[in-house]
């Protein structure tokens, strides 16, 4: 990170009484992790405009007491409005609009994130092919819950319909392998089927908070 300085035009009597009231603590039995990534937002009006430099300067005062080091390679300042993105716990971030036309900002499952589940599900396909499809999803089915769960806060619809659909083939193809068949059953097995007799974990519905 590069050494920031107050905001010109700002004497010590202002800048206290604009300042955040965030404050850092690490004593014994309370420890950073090693790698601890933080993000700090900030309003978009001009404004609050001196709040970007001054947030830097504050930020290293405070690190500087608790001995944290900043990775200043990774260390960066992004703006929404110009169309740049930016990552955090698992998350792509980035401005658009929303269905109603207002703006807002989208939170969508890192790719990266995907792709890790896809393979981890795919070496148990491959690990237990030879096993009863009853055990396949008895492995599946925890691992499918626990990264369902958490993206699902997300705006995570289409990534959610990307894995449940990857999913059902796998299935499907499991099926016809056992039965020394080509192609996936389409008409043999309907998807509702896989849900309600052979209990395949379903539940892709995205949760909506309110405050």
């Amino acid at each position: 990170m590069n050494t920031a300085k107050p905001c010109k035009g700002l004497n010590n009597k202002s800048r206290m009484s604009r300042e955040a009231p965030v404050r850092f603590r690490e004593s014994v039995g309370v420890r950073f992790p090693c790698a601890t990534r933080l993000v700090i937002l900030i309003d978009g009006y001009k404004k609050w405009e001196w709040l970007i430099e001054f947030t830097l300067f504050r930020l290293k005062q405070e690190f500087d007491k608790i001995g944290v080091k900043v990775n200043t390679e990774k260390t960066k300042i992004v703006d929404l409005d110009k169309g740049e993105t930016f990552s955090f716990l698992g998350f792509d971030y980035r401005r658009t609009k929303t269905m109603s036309g207002k703006r807002g900002v989208l939170r969508t499952p890192k790719m990266k994130a995907r792709t890790k589940l896809l393979e981890k599900l795919k070496e148990i396909f491959k690990s237990y092919q030879s096993q009863p499809l009853a055990r396949v999803i008895e492995l599946i089915n925890p691992i499918l819950r626990g990264w369902v769960n958490y993206f699902r806060v997300g705006n995570s619809a289409r990534c959610f319909g990307f894995v449940q659909d990857w999913i059902q083939k796998k299935v499907r193809r499991h099926l016809m392998r056992s039965r020394k068949r080509k192609g996936f059953g389409w008409n043999k097995w309907s998807n509702k089927w896989f849900y309600e007799k052979l209990n395949l974990y379903g539940d892709y519905k995205i949760r909506y908070y309110q405050e």
